[in-house]
């Protein structure tokens, strides 16, 4: 089974920190993996539409973020950077998927 998640988080999704599952905003599940891509592709080229920066990373994970777009960190009394993170795992790991952008 593959699933596609997208994550919004004062992180890149990429580093996947303890808890980042809270984070989750939508997680989609599907049995063919063309499904899958179709649907991550959707997803980030509506992200494409509304955000200036865009980063991949592993060829699975990319984030999408406005400079500026901030959220209160209370852990660390501070605003931190707000990342919207979509990626594709396969049997609950992380698969690539994606060229390096």
């Amino acid at each position: 089974m593959y699933e596609v998640i997208y994550m919004k988080a004062d992180y890149e999704p990429w580093w996947m920190f303890e808890g980042w599952e809270e984070m989750v905003r939508v997680r989609r599940s599907f049995e063919e993996l063309e499904e899958a891509i179709e649907f991550a592709n959707s997803i980030m080229d509506e992200m494409r539409k509304c955000f200036s920066k865009e980063k991949t990373r592993k060829g699975s994970f990319t984030a999408f973020w406005n400079p500026g777009e901030r959220t209160y960190c209370d852990g660390c009394d501070d605003d931190l950077q707000l990342y919207h993170g979509v990626f594709m795992m396969k049997d609950s790991e992380p698969i690539s998927f994606l060229e390096e952008k």
